[in-house]
This record gives structure tokens, sequence and C-alpha cells, in this order.
């Protein structure tokens, strides 16, 4: 960078499952000087489509009209709170949440809007768990056959990824399968609004698309899964673009939406857990961050290929070019929190928090760190949105042992806490015996506000956590990654050095509570090897399944 320039700039977008949010940044130092939030007409669609079509159990969906309404509006309010002249901004880069996928026409238009009352024709939400059937016969058959890139998924891969939603498409309404000429991540299609040319990136086709080694799943697999599966490649596009790069120009349309200038860079389209990483500057082997929000993301870069069992992807160049990308998640986590909170506790609770001006989470909060580790007698399985990592099976629910009848909210509150923490222990400990050390993690997204969370955390792990120095992490890196494309730096990891942000050693465990947690640890690894199987829990499913169809 020469000091002497005026001050450029650049745009990140982060399309979440609920909003949408842009934030304006400063290239030479990563300043965020501006930023806005646009909350989705339609959230999640997980009831019925807005023309009223209800839908089964397990299915989200979103609206690309409410991403659309994100650049219209998030973009140019956050320009003005910056106070910055468009003229000044010189790339814009997006990330979105994964996988979350469409199915499309040649030329881009969803199908939904073609087929707004077939629930197939709209966008499914990475939350969206109705293809675990299909899932269970990918991993089945993959298995059986021997698939090389099995291994590289820890042995299974999801139900939220794009073969398994693929299948779920063409085995429930194969007239719009037939009609999708494009299955498209959100995160590419969106850049393809952007710039008017369809790109894809090696992220979101390595962790979701099942991209290994410059090549997808053959034609004989997938006819040996349903013969008309056969080519569903071809709807996935090829040849995926590296991250960091230059995707292409910001057309006249794109411009007018945003009130950006025509013509400037638009970078590859990126995953918002994985941009992240350059927002705390962890774009180094044995970084892990920790993408804590509605479910939590663990992404790492690491010189080495190593077999993990259940994480959800090795990529190479997955994060940053040149290395290895590792990839583990858990499906809920402040979801679970935000359930307990809605579903499950008195009138009294709420009043009383009313009363004191705080949130229930913040009561709960309050009351729950005034107990010892284990006084609430309780352990908790965090599968109330299934399990991505280690288990791979979005079947699986959640489980609390323990309670009584003198069981109060706050102690169910601290034990699901407790719960996600030790399912991010179980992650950990399968990456570093499996060969992949954890050398520094790293906590970013919303739950980081939670200073007792973050406090069980580093007790549970034993290990320090770093934090992350951005309310806004996804949108920071995905600013990074557009001043990388712009020309502004010539690496990612240059980028990031540059403009990313973290705090080492922000919460250190306390001894006394770490050993504390080692015994309730172990009660929680005795309960998940226990209900691993999925066998109590998938019967019950299936029940509900029958009951409420």
């Amino acid at each position: 960078m020469n000091a002497n320039q005026p001050d450029r700039y650049v745009v990140g977008v982060d399309f979440g499952t609920l909003s949408g949010r842009a934030v304006v940044v400063r290239v030479r130092d990563g300043a965020e000087l501006g930023a806005a939030v646009h909350e989705y007409a339609h959230g999640v669609i997980d009831v019925e489509l807005p023309g009223g079509v209800r839908l089964g159990p397990d299915w989200a969906l979103q609206a690309p009209g409410d991403w659309i309404d994100v650049l219209r509006v998030a973009v140019p309010k956050a320009l003005a709170v910056a106070g910055v002249p468009a003229s000044d901004v010189i790339g814009i880069g997006t990330d979105f949440t994964a996988c979350t996928v469409l199915p499309a026409t040649a030329d881009g238009t969803p199908l939904c809007e073609a087929y707004p009352d077939r629930p197939h024709a709209w966008p499914k939400l990475w939350k969206h768990h109705a293809a675990q059937p299909h899932a269970d016969r990918i991993n089945a058959l993959a298995a059986r056959r021997g698939e090389s890139w099995l291994p590289r998924y820890g042995g299974k891969i999801s139900a939220e990824w794009e073969f398994a939603k693929g299948l779920q498409l063409l085995e429930e309404d194969p007239e719009l399968y037939h009609l999708a000429e494009r299955w498209i991540e959100a995160a590419d299609w969106i850049i393809w609004r952007l710039i008017g040319v369809e790109t894809r990136n090696i992220c979101t086709a390595g962790y979701k698309g099942v991209y290994q080694d410059g090549r997808y799943p053959g034609d004989g697999f997938l006819a040996e899964l349903n013969p008309a599966f056969a080519g569903f490649t071809a709807k996935l596009g090829h040849d995926p673009a590296p991250l960091g790069g230059l995707a292409g120009r910001l057309t006249a349309e794109a411009a007018e939406w945003t009130r950006l200038p025509e013509g400037i860079a638009v970078a590859v389209g990126n995953v918002d857990a994985h941009v992240t990483a350059a927002a705390a500057d962890a774009v180094r082997p044995g970084q892990m961050v920790a993408i804590m929000g509605t479910s939590t993301c663990h992404v790492m870069p690491s010189d080495r290929l190593a077999e993990v069992p259940g994480m959800c992807g090795v990529v190479r160049d997955g994060i940053v070019p040149g290395l290895w990308g590792y990839e583990a998640g858990q499906s809920g986590v402040g979801d679970i929190f935000a359930w307990f909170a809605d579903t499950c506790v008195p009138a009294a609770y709420t009043e009383r928090a009313d009363a004191l001006g705080v949130s229930v989470h913040e009561h709960l909060t309050s009351l729950a760190e005034r107990q010892a580790v284990g006084a609430h007698g309780l352990v908790a399985l965090d599968w109330h949105n299934g399990n991505r990592s280690v288990l791979v099976d979005h079947d699986l629910s959640g489980v609390i042992v323990g309670q009584t009848l003198a069981t109060r909210p706050e102690d169910v509150y601290r034990a699901l806490i407790e719960a996600t923490a030790f399912g991010a222990r179980v992650i950990v400990e399968t990456f570093e015996a499996s060969g992949v050390p954890v050398e520094e993690f790293i906590v970013a997204g919303g739950l980081l506000k939670n200073r007792f969370l973050m406090q069980v955390y580093a007790d549970v792990l034993r290990r320090p956590l770093s934090a992350i120095g951005s309310d806004q992490g996804p949108a920071l890196g995905s600013a990074i990654h557009a001043a990388v494309a712009a020309g502004a730096y010539p690496s990612i990891v240059e980028a990031a050095a540059a403009m990313g942000k973290r705090t080492p050693g922000a919460y250190l465990p306390d001894p006394a509570r770490a050993d504390a947690y080692d015994r309730l640890y172990a009660e929680y690894r005795r309960l998940h090897d226990h209900f691993a199987d999925g066998a109590m829990l998938h019967r019950l499913r299936a029940i509900r399944n029958e009951a409420t169809a």
C-alpha cells in the first residue's frame, strides 16, 4: 500500500440466516466505517410457503428476493453511515450461509419465480434437513463402492449438502429436477446477479459439492443411486474459481441496486464461516476459528492432509490458497438457547427480566453463572438440530439427563451452554487424535458477546480462547477478499495481516473449574456414545413424522 495514495474502501456483504448486513471497510487498515443490517421479509420459510402450501418436517427454505433487498437497502445505508463517497469504493465481496442451494434456469432465474406453490422450487437453506434419508443412501453406497472422496468428508456427507438435497429434488419432484438447468449455491447465485456471469467458487464446490482433486463424483456412482441422477453434476458448473479471485465487474443493474460504481471489482463468492478466518487474521496452519451463532462452524487451515472422522470436509485451497482447509461444525448452538428461552421459560422469568431491563437470555445467564460447576446435576446432548460433527446425523435429537422436581430453568440453560462446549471439545479432540493439531482456538460470531458462555468454553476446552476484533466477522472477511480481488493486496494472507483483527488469549481457563468440567465431560461422552447409533432417537423421529404427516 502506498501511504501517499488517497484512502480507498471496499464493501463486504454477509447474507445470514435471518438477515443480511453490509460493512464499509478502509483498505489500508481494515477500519470499519459504517454498517447496516436488513432483515429478510420472509425469514426462514419452515412452516408454509408464502402462498400457504404447508411444508413437511425438517424443511427450511428462503426467498431469493430477500437477498436482492439486502443489496438494495443495506449497502447504500452502510455507505451513508460511513460517509464514504461511492467513487472511492474499489470492490465488493459477499459471503453466504452454506449449503444454501437453489434450482434455476440457465440464465439464473430461480424456479420459485415460475412455480411459487411447489416447495422444491425454492432455495433450500443450510438447515433444511429433510434430505437425511437421501444422505444416508449416498453414504451407504459410497462406503460400499469405496469411493475415494468419502474419507475427505470424515466418512459421511451431510443431509445439508448439494447432492443429498439434489437427490431429494429428483425423487420428490422429478419434473422440477429436469427443469432445473442449474443447481447453484446462493453464494454463487448472488455473484451471478452482481456481475451478470455464472461462476462457481472452490469453497462451496469442495465442502458442499463433493468436488475433490478436480472432479465431482462420477456418473456411474450417481446412476446407481437413481438412473436419472446421472448427469447431475452438469448442473453444478466446473472449474471453480479461487478464493480472493476476481469474479468479474459490477454490472449497471447491480450498481443501481447498491449505489456503487459500475465496473468495480467483485470477489469470488464464499461461505460465511470460511471467509471469517481472514477477518480474524487466522489464515495460518493450526488456527481454528469457531464462528458461533445459530450454529457453529469450525474452520482451520493446515499444511497437512489427514482423515478426521466426522469432519465436514478437507479441501485444498478451501480457506486460503496453498493450504488444506478443514471444516467441522455443530448444527445447533444459539438456536438451542433461543428454543429454550422462547418455549421453556415460565412467564415469571420473562416478567423479572423485563423489570430488570434485560433480555430473558441475559437473566438466565446471570442466574446460571452463579452456580458452581455441576451444581445443577444435569448433562445434555446438544443435538436439538441434529449432529453435524462428528456423527453427521441430522436425525439425532436433544437429550437432557438428571432433571428432578427441583430443576430450575437456569439449570437447564446452563446445561445446554455446557453441552455445546462439550460438543466443541469432541471436535477439537477428534482433530488432534487424527494428527491435525489445533494450535489456537479463536471465537467469532454473535455469541462472543456472552462473556459467561465464552468462559465456559475456555474452561471446558482447557485452553485460552482468542477473540475476533470485529462484530461483523463474515462481512469484514468478505471486504478483505474484495480488497484482494481489486488488487490492493497480492494475497489473502497479506490482506488479513493488514485488515484482520483478533485478541489472543481473551479468555483463560480456570484450573479448578476445568477439573470439575472434566468429570462432567466424561459423563457427556458416555451419553454421547450411548445415543450415537441413533436407534432410539431415530425411532422417536419416525413416530413423530408419521403422526404429523
